[in-house]
């Protein structure tokens, strides 16, 4: 999934629930269930997302929503390939933007 998001320091928890086209209740919840996800917290307990805590949703998106993973299934690949999920992640987001460029450029041929 590909998340529409300006680049800055910190997103808030709407604007990351927004992009990813769900409620911020859920983003709540996968902060609490996957430990890969440590948002800052200003003075008022609002959570500050990061870029890698962006890539990170995306991850946990992927595997859920698109790949169909349990939560505890989802736990237990990102514990055990972590770091090979999140390359081939990057790749594939990689490649996905690539593919959008040349459709635009075809579209303009």
């Amino acid at each position: 999934m590909h998340v529409d998001l300006p680049e800055k320091r910190y997103y808030g928890i709407g604007e990351v629930a927004k992009a990813f086209g769900v409620k911020t209740s859920l983003i709540r919840f996968w902060e609490k269930e996957f430990d890969i996800l440590q948002p800052k917290k200003n003075a008022k307990g609002n959570r500050k997302f990061t870029p890698d805590d962006i890539k990170h949703l995306q991850l946990i998106y992927h595997l859920v929503k698109e790949r169909g993973f349990t939560l505890e299934g989802a736990k237990i690949h990102l514990k055990e390939e972590k770091k090979e999920a999140l390359s081939t992640f990057d790749i594939i987001q990689k490649l996905e933007r690539v593919k959008a460029e040349l459709l635009k450029i075809k579209e303009n041929l």
